[in-house]
Parts: C-alpha cells; structure tokens; sequence
C-alpha cells in the first residue's frame, strides 16, 4: 500500500514540553517507576486546586451550557475581560474586541492563521514557548528567532531584533512575563519594542498568561498600554494564576490602531465562526475568576507556596558546579544553563533522556525551546519542597558522575 506521510507543515514544529522524554517517562511509569515531573506547567496534579468559587460558578451554569455561545463567547465574560484590560490601563477595547477561545493556545493559532501567508514571517523569541514556532510554521509562515540575552537577564536583544526584520516580516510576538526563562520585562524595555513595531509596520502579538504570577514585588505592565498607535493583540487564560488549565478558558483583546486592520480582524472573524465558539463551561469560570478574591497573591508572596518552591529551586540549581541559572522574577519555570567545558553534551535531548532514565526526572532541553545551544534546561518549580530538593539532588549526583566520566570534576 502507500506510505501516507505527515504534513510537510509539521517539519518545523516541535513541542518536547511533551515529547519523546514524556513518552519514555510514560513507559517507566507504566513499568511501576515514580517519575517526578519538572517538564510540565500544570498546576492540579501538585495540589494547587482552582478556586472554588470558580467551580461553583461553572457546576451553577452547566444547565445554560449545552448549546453553543456566540462565536467570540458569552457576554458576561467578555465584559469582565473588557473590564480587566480598561484595569491595566489598555485604552479603547470594546466587547467586539474580545474573543474567548479554549485556552490562549486555540486563540495564538486564530491571529496567526489569519495573519500570515505562505512565506511571512513572524519574529519569535529565542528560548520560546514552543507553541508559537509551531503555529507560525502551521500558518505556512516562517518563525524567524530573535534572540533573548540571558547576559542581560534574559531581555530580549534589540539589535537582534532589527537585524532580522525583512520585507516578509508581519509580526513580534512578546512573552512577557517569559516562559521559559521568568525574566520579567521593564516598561522602557517596552517601549522600544513597541518603537520597532511602530517604525516597520508590524503587528504586536503578546502572551502575558503569567502576568499575576510575580515575584519580588515586581509589577506588570500590559504591553497594550504602551502601544495605542499599533495593532496589539493580547492573549491571557485562566489556566495559570487561577490553576485551571483543564477548563481551557482563555481571551484575547485586539487594541491599538484597529482602523488599518479591519481586512485582518475579518480573517480572524471569519475564523471564530467557524470554530462555532469554544467551551461554553469553561466560559462561566471568566467572570468569577477576574472579579473574585485574587488568590494568586498568596502563592507569590513571601512565604507563599510558589514563592517558596520558586527560592528553593534556585538556591538548589545554583548550588551544583557549573550550572547558573538567571533568578526568575515571574512566572513558574527557570532556565538554567549548563556550563560546556564541564559538561560537554553533543544532543541535549538524548543528554536529558539520559537524565530521566538515570534519576527518574523529567526535564525539558533547552532545544525543545527553540534555543540555539545544547547547554540549557527549563526546570518547573511546581512540586513540593520534599520532591524539588529529591528531584534536584538526584540532578546534582548524575551531573557529578558525568564530570567524573568527562575528566571535567
């Protein structure tokens, strides 16, 4: 019979946060092994519940759920998300301006599907969260990396940016604050990404999904604020700072200069009608979770569970000889790296399979973000403090014993 081969779409995409190392894992634990996940964000299975207030509001309104919503979602929803953006300072958004998708996910492959041509390319932060390389190349456009300078606490590199804008250059997606790094962006910072945007006529794309899980005191500032003369599209979810990943409830807010898009916002129209709308439960949750007590906050603070885990996870990774790591002011994950003349590695993703079959943690390789070097990690700081300093402390011993191997100790 014929071979039926994969879309050659797919060759350019890649999403490791699940891939082979979680299958191999998968086998372990089907073999009666305990793995301890450092790969994943998800929130529920190291007990951070969503609130219950949320719960509630969505078992209330199952009844008024069989049947399907208005394409861009209920109104309740979208008011409270009108509400929340006119909070952080974003002016002129309207509830046509809304759309409530299943997670940010299905609304980031929306915008880019109706954004890009075969051959557009849009600029994508180097590490990234792989999602938007893969819907780039699923759009048919090209994903063109810009590097982010972990030297600088991991900001992304202006210079680089400008290098590598062209003609076919319809985007700059923003991932503030940052998965995989926790770097959190400054308002000048800011600024000048919206300067570049300005001066080459491009479309802002910002994924600010992390932007209640902060640290340190450190505040965010939602790009659309700062960026009143240019498209912005900015996409949020419950699924982190309200621990409702499964309930794949998530928005995105069109703001800016809308008068030069309307053929765009069309195309994006056109394709939340056929979507039909997204999960009408999940919906519900939106309101509840914008105008509810803010229980993120407790997590955060000092003393607060994440802020904990987040300091015991660095002081750990920081402890081991030669591994730095940036300390990351938000979000749940750090990027560590690797220092090459103690640990010479050819392909990290089958150094990190090593690691998972040797200590039975599961980690994510920096490639599988799309970063240029064999020498990074993304490490996710949701387990307890009993299982991080396990977790870590088996990394710790394999890591030694590869020095030892190396003649590197």
């Amino acid at each position: 019979m014929k071979t039926i081969h994969k879309s050659a779409k797919l060759n350019n995409v890649l999403y490791d946060v699940r891939g082979p190392i979680v299958d191999a894992a998968k086998q372990m634990e089907d073999e009666g092994q305990k793995i301890i996940k450092l790969n994943i964000g998800n929130l529920a299975p190291f007990g951070f519940d969503a609130p219950e207030e949320i719960q509630q509001d969505m078992i209330r309104n199952l009844p008024n759920s069989a049947g399907y919503s208005d394409s861009k979602g209920i109104f309740g929803a979208r008011k409270a998300v009108m509400h929340y953006s006119q909070q952080q300072g974003v002016t002129g958004v309207t509830l046509d301006d809304i759309y409530l998708g299943n997670g940010a996910s299905d609304l980031i492959g929306m915008a880019t599907n109706a954004l890009l041509d075969d051959g557009d390319e849009l600029l994508v932060p180097a590490p990234d969260y792989p999602l938007w390389t893969a819907v780039a190349s699923l759009s048919g456009g090209k994903p063109v990396h810009y590097l982010c300078d972990e030297a600088n606490g991991w900001m992304p590199d202006l210079d680089d940016i400008r290098a590598k804008i062209t003609p076919r250059t319809k985007g700059l997606v923003v991932i503030n604050p940052n998965n995989p790094t926790g770097a959190m962006y400054s308002d000048e910072l800011l600024k000048a990404l919206v300067q570049i945007a300005r001066e080459h006529g491009l479309v802002l794309l910002a994924d600010e999904v992390y932007d209640k899980v902060l640290y340190d005191g450190v505040t965010h500032t939602a790009l659309a604020s700062l960026s009143t003369d240019v498209l912005t599209l900015t996409f949020n979810s419950l699924s982190k700072a309200y621990r409702s990943c499964g309930y794949r409830a998530g928005w995105m807010v069109i703001s800016g200069n809308k008068e030069v898009a309307r053929d765009y916002i069309e195309g994006i129209n056109m394709l939340a009608n056929i979507k039909l709308g997204s999960n009408v439960p999940g919906q519900w949750a939106i309101q509840t979770a914008l105008g509810g007590y803010q229980s993120i906050n407790d997590l955060v603070r000092e003393g607060g569970r994440l802020r904990r885990q987040r300091d015991l996870a660095y002081e750990l990774i920081s402890a081991i000889p030669g591994v730095s790591c940036v300390k990351p002011k938000a979000a749940l994950y750090m990027f560590p790296r690797l220092d090459p003349a103690m640990y010479p590695i050819a392909d990290d993703r089958q150094f990190f399979m090593e690691v998972l079959r040797a200590t039975r943690v599961m980690l994510v390789q920096g490639s599988g973000f799309n970063y240029p070097d064999q020498q990074h990690f993304r490490i996710v700081f949701l387990p307890h403090e009993d299982d991080l300093r396990v977790a870590i402390g088996r990394l710790a011993d394999f890591l030694a014993r590869y020095r030892q191997q190396h003649g590197t100790a």
